[in-house]
């Protein structure tokens, strides 16, 4: 896949808060297809019925499944262990980052944070995949 036109790279955003949604829509569209699924269960089924994105952002804290039960899920399938995945968390625990990112997580950030640095790390992390 050619990332550098980044209008073709699908974001699969994980999040059941209604707000957090509509901020990272807002920010995110205008670069990147957005997909967004309530929990890590739809996420999942979404996936499964064959639309694989390039990159999946998740709340940590989603019902059903949440965003390390969801990082265990894509990493042991054959078929999406390699798409990258950034968690987003209003926890600021050491020990809760250390643990998304020892299972597979690309990167852990802290909300409330800046969507322009949201957009410089998944820059960075989409950079990663394709070298």
């Amino acid at each position: 896949m050619n990332f550098t036109n980044s209008s073709q790279t699908k974001i699969l955003i994980v999040e059941d808060d209604l707000y957090m949604q509509a901020i990272l829509k807002e920010f995110l569209s205008a670069t990147y297809e957005i997909v967004i699924s309530q929990d890590g269960m739809e996420a999942l089924a979404f996936m499964q019925s064959g639309n694989v994105p390039d990159l999946i952002i998740s709340d940590l804290n989603t019902p059903k499944l949440n965003g390390l039960e969801l990082i265990t899920q894509v990493k042991v399938s054959d078929f999406f262990k390699s798409i990258p995945i950034i968690i987003l968390s209003g926890e600021d625990s050491s020990e809760k980052r250390i643990k998304c990112l020892d299972s597979g997580a690309d990167d852990f950030i802290v909300k409330p944070f800046n969507p322009a640095e949201l957009e410089a790390r998944i820059r960075v992390v989409l950079r990663r995949i394709v070298n």
